[in-house]
């Protein structure tokens, strides 16, 4: 470096300017900040300090601490570009000073309906007190409900009140809703043909506002597939059905437990030896391959679909909640697909040509009744060329009564063209035709006659039983499907006659979907090792094609899943069951048919943001809280819109909830079915052109390992992602 010289040329110099200038602004800046902290309550920002100890730290307290904003002009209006402001809570502007003119101030903006615990700008706050839900909370608060209030005030400085959820009588410890309604019951007109057994969901307002509690001494449920023939007894307290079936191998109590042999009425040597018979009385059923899915009317325990299990068969089992009231509630509990549902004066919840068979073993239901209602509600279920088993005294007993009822079973299947294929011991099948020829031949005036071209079999939400042969669709659609397990991963002719606002072809969604969540469930089983939460009853709530489902499958986790097709949206429902999955309609704005304490996860992809439209979200919530299992999961991926409130009621019903951004983002390029990276994915491949944004809501238990991209792509493009 070149020495100064002492002719004061380093007064002249570049480095004293620069020097003289730094002094000047770090003198300035320093009596600005005194004054600013001076003029603010003394509220100075102070950080870290030397002299504290290292894990004593003061946090820094920001200068607009405790002053109230009003944002919602800059969110909610649209229209005016000068929002009003409030001189009284706003820190910019004296109070002294006058108002805008009336000329150009503003209309108010309009009424915001309020959306579960929001205030009246729609605005969120975590700003509440919860209260413990578990056993112990169960003990100590007894009846209580909604006994306590906490006021908080949102970020736009409106002020909200939330009741935290109290805990319903013991009374409600196994209640469902829609059937234990015992109000509109009373109110039927007739119960002659089972109406009691149907939906009859409270008013609306008049649902459940509680958390329904858990029984006295309730466990951990023993896993799968050690379930398949023990529970706990304190789980499900009932014995009744294990006294009145105990002489029939259904069940039987030892100790604290419930055992369950695997027989039933018409099986007494156990469901493998029953199931064995079929399979010799009919090879070409073909378990696990050609048959797929079935149905077991009238189920008892469902030992019936536990053994069928094994064979890579899904039974969806189904029972009315009548004297033998638990019945459902054990199948669940033992990890066995189940509803409560009856054959009465309503459609199933299920679509036309679901079932590969149909079996009703002693299922105590006159099928000949009305012209044959109920038996025609069954064709309509079962798949084209699938089999009914009926096993039942007028089967194999020679008494005036029972032969008279076999006789008119016969002449009933006879004129719905199905083909009696077989009858042994206790068995009679039949296999239902794989097209229309033989409707179209029978004698004009045949009854039942076929059912009107423009009636749709898949429309079953509160859609009466009809008294008609559901037609075949000419094209095939239903009937071709293809083997097990090729079928779950192979677009089904009937996606076709879905309606959707496909703009791209439906194949490619139904695979789209697919792919996109085989790569979440690869990366929920390996960073959040899924494997270890002992899965096994899953709830998808809102379903589309089925993909959830399927990556379970693919991804080896031993479980279930319960595809739920809400009526909000496009039904899906055939494509899922052709697919080999099980399924069924239901609107989520009223409850479940389903015991409490029903499902170890909860998943819901895009729901809320729909249905927070047609109901309350914490009514929804509440639902979702009755029928999970303590310390089950829910996973629920949504819009930033909602997540804020889906935080908030989880938090005031008790849940543990975590929420984390998706690795896609909160602002990721998706449509209805795209790719997408997670974890630890070399790319991103992503489809769509609309622009969503996505949260994951972790709840009860578990934590989400999330990796955060705020990148646009461009449809149908890979990119390197630096996670």
């Amino acid at each position: 470096m070149k020495p100064l010289n002492n002719n004061g040329d380093f007064f002249k110099s570049q480095t004293f300017i620069k020097l003289l200038l730094f002094f000047f602004i770090s003198v300035t800046f320093f009596y600005l900040g005194q004054h600013y902290s001076s003029t603010n309550n003394n509220q100075s920002l102070i950080f870290f300090t030397s002299k504290q100890s290292p894990f004593k730290f003061t946090v820094s307290l920001s200068p607009n601490f405790n002053k109230q904003f009003n944002i919602s002009y800059l969110i909610n209006d649209t229209v005016s570009e000068t929002p009003p402001v409030d001189a009284k809570n706003s820190p910019n502007l004296s109070p002294k000073k006058s108002a805008p003119p009336e000329s150009v101030a503003p209309p108010p903006p309009p009424a915001v309906q309020r959306m579960g615990v929001i205030d009246e700008n729609g605005v969120m706050s975590d700003n509440f007190e919860v209260g413990e839900v578990g056993e112990g909370a169960v003990e100590d608060w007894g009846s209580e409900n909604m006994t306590e209030s906490v006021e908080g005030e949102s970020d736009g400085g409106g002020k909200f009140s939330v009741k935290k959820f109290g805990v319903c009588e013991m009374s409600k410890r196994d209640y469902i809703p829609c059937l234990d309604n015992v109000d509109a019951i009373r109110k039927l007109e007739s119960t002659e043909k089972g109406e009691k057994f149907e939906r009859h969901c409270p008013e609306k307002d008049q649902g459940l506002n509680c958390l329904v509690p858990l029984p006295k001494g309730y466990r951990t449920p023993i896993p799968w597939p050690r379930s398949r023939d023990e529970v706990w007894f304190s789980n499900v307290p009932h014995a009744r059905l294990a006294e009145d079936k105990g002489g029939q191998n259904w069940i039987t109590v030892d100790k604290d437990k419930f055992k369950f042999p695997g027989g039933g009425t018409q099986f007494i040597h156990g469901a493998d030896k029953y199931l064995d018979q079929i399979s010799e009385m009919l090879p070409e059923i073909e378990f696990g391959r050609r048959t797929r899915v079935a149905l077991d009317v009238g189920c008892g325990v469902a030992s019936f679909g536990a053994y069928l299990m094994s064979r890579n068969v899904l039974t969806m089992s189904v029972a009315p909640k009548d004297v033998h009231e638990n019945q459902i509630q054990f199948a669940l509990e033992r990890g066995v697909p189940a509803m409560v549902a009856a054959f009465a004066t309503h459609r199933l919840l299920y679509p036309s040509q679901a079932f590969e068979l149909i079996h009703c073993s002693r299922c105590r239901i006159n099928w000949t009744r009305d012209d044959g209602i109920l038996l025609l509600e069954i064709n309509r279920m079962l798949r084209g060329g699938g089999y009914f088993a009926w096993a039942a005294q007028p089967v194999y007993k020679h008494e005036p009564l029972l032969e008279q009822q076999w006789e008119e079973m016969v002449n009933l299947t006879t004129r719905l063209c199905w083909n009696l294929v077989k009858k042994e011991g206790y068995i009679a099948i039949w296999q239902k035709p794989t097209n229309n020829n033989c409707y179209l031949e029978r004698e004009p005036g045949t009854q039942p006659p076929l059912c009107e071209t423009n009636d749709d079999p898949d429309n079953v939400w509160y859609v009466n039983l009809k008294a008609c042969i559901t037609r075949l669709p000419e094209t095939g659609y239903g009937v071709n499907v293809t083997t097990w397990p090729a079928r779950l991963q192979n677009p089904p002719d009937r996606i076709q006659s879905i309606q959707i606002d496909a703009y791209i072809s439906r194949k490619e969604l139904f695979k789209a979907e697919s792919k996109y969540w085989n790569e979440i469930i690869e990366s929920y089983v390996r960073a959040l090792h899924w494997k270890n939460f002992k899965l096994r009853n899953v709830l998808d709530m809102k379903a589309g094609f089925g993909g959830f489902a399927a990556a379970l499958i693919d991804n080896k986790l031993d479980c279930w899943v319960m595809n739920v097709v809400p009526i909000s949206g496009s039904n899906t429902l055939p494509v899922i069951y052709d697919r080999g999955l099980l399924g069924v309609m239901h609107d989520w704005c009223e409850p479940f048919d389903t015991y409490p304490r029903t499902y170890d996860l909860l998943h819901a992809n895009g729901l809320f943001s729909v249905e927070k439209k047609r109901c309350n979200v914490s009514t929804i919530m509440l639902e979702m809280d009755r029928i999970l299992r303590p310390g089950g999961h829910v996973y629920i991926r949504d819009t930033l819109a909602v997540m804020d409130e889906l935080q908030a009621v989880g938090n005031a019903i008790g849940w543990h909830v975590t929420l984390r951004e998706t690795s896609e983002g909160p602002h990721a390029m998706m449509d209805k079915a795209c790719w997408s990276l997670f974890d630890n994915a070399d790319y991103f491949e992503v489809c769509g052109d609309k622009e969503v944004q996505v949260r994951m809501l972790c709840i009860k238990g578990g934590t989400v390992e999330v990796y955060k991209h705020l990148i646009d792509f461009p449809a149908f493009s890979k990119y390197q992602a630096n996670v």
